[in-house]
């Protein structure tokens, strides 16, 4: 490796360190019970599902990759990111274990939206809003822009974990971004882009909202879950598009969640929830 191919090469992007993650993280009776840095992976989600089939991985670890090259988003979208310029990261949970219900483990997603952007609000110290049903946002030039995304899996033939992806954008530059409607806490002028603060907030928030969660028995309301994402959700009262799957649409104003966690939309006088959709804010006219 040559100095200019050294992964420190650009110093507003260190690596992360391991270690400190590890003491600040790890606790007894903690949620997070190991946590890995790889350099670079082609997604972690898909590592960590296959650690998990094999026996390698239990619940309660944390893999974070610098760069990923093959990163999955929801409806099979992928994308990349250069190296150490977000915060690329999967979970793995058990949360019928943990008391929860399988019916109720359609708010994981959600409850991950709350506390990333509970988190990167307080420590990058701008407005974080939820875009239903699993994208945060931030604004950039007046505009709300994609920072980042989660993405919760089955890990199949388990016996009911899960694995929850997380990607970020902290320091992408406006030329390096994937396409125009993203942003990144840079561009959102954040107090801060260091990576090690924000994913230590991160992963706190996310411990904390799924331990009030996993306590309550998976109950959205009980756990505080609802109003919260209610509370943050740039969705809810617009006008949006929802693009289903197998190719139909649906028009309407976001109205409401429903007890599934699915975004209810008001069109021509009747409501309907969407689990499933693609969904576009539509300008006021």
């Amino acid at each position: 490796m040559t100095p200019q191919e050294s992964r420190w090469s650009d110093l507003d992007r260190p690596p992360l360190r391991v270690s400190p993650l590890r003491t600040a993280l790890i606790w007894p009776d903690g949620l997070w019970t190991r946590i890995d840095v790889v350099e670079r992976t082609g997604s972690t989600n898909a590592d960590l599902a296959d650690a998990a089939r094999a026996g390698r991985a239990a619940p309660g670890t944390v893999l974070i990759a610098e760069e990923q090259t093959r990163g999955r988003g929801r409806l099979g979208r992928g994308w990349t990111a250069p190296a150490r310029s977000g915060l690329f990261f999967s979970v793995l949970l058990d949360p019928e274990r943990d008391g929860v219900p399988a019916h109720r483990l359609t708010w994981l997603p959600l409850l991950a939206g709350v506390a990333a952007a509970t988190a990167v609000s307080r420590v990058g110290g701008v407005d974080t809003a939820l875009k239903w049903p699993n994208d945060l946002l931030v604004p950039v030039d007046g505009e709300d822009r994609k920072l980042g995304g989660i993405l919760a899996e089955r890990v199949s033939g388990d016996d009911g974990t899960v694995v929850l992806g997380i990607g970020l954008n902290v320091s992408l530059r406006a030329e390096e971004l994937p396409v125009p409607t993203a942003g990144s806490l840079r561009l959102a002028n954040a107090i801060t882009t260091d990576r090690d603060p924000l994913l230590r907030a991160v992963l706190r928030s996310l411990a904390d909202w799924y331990r009030r969660w996993a306590e309550a028995g998976g109950d959205p309301a009980g756990s505080g879950l609802d109003a919260a994402y209610t509370a943050g959700c740039a969705t809810l009262g617009r006008q949006v598009r929802a693009e289903l799957p197998g190719g139909g649409e649906l028009r309407g104003e976001a109205v409401a969640l429903d007890g599934d966690g699915r975004l209810v939309i008001e069109s021509a006088g009747s409501r309907q929830p969407v689990a499933a959709a693609d969904i576009i804010h539509l300008r006021a006219t």
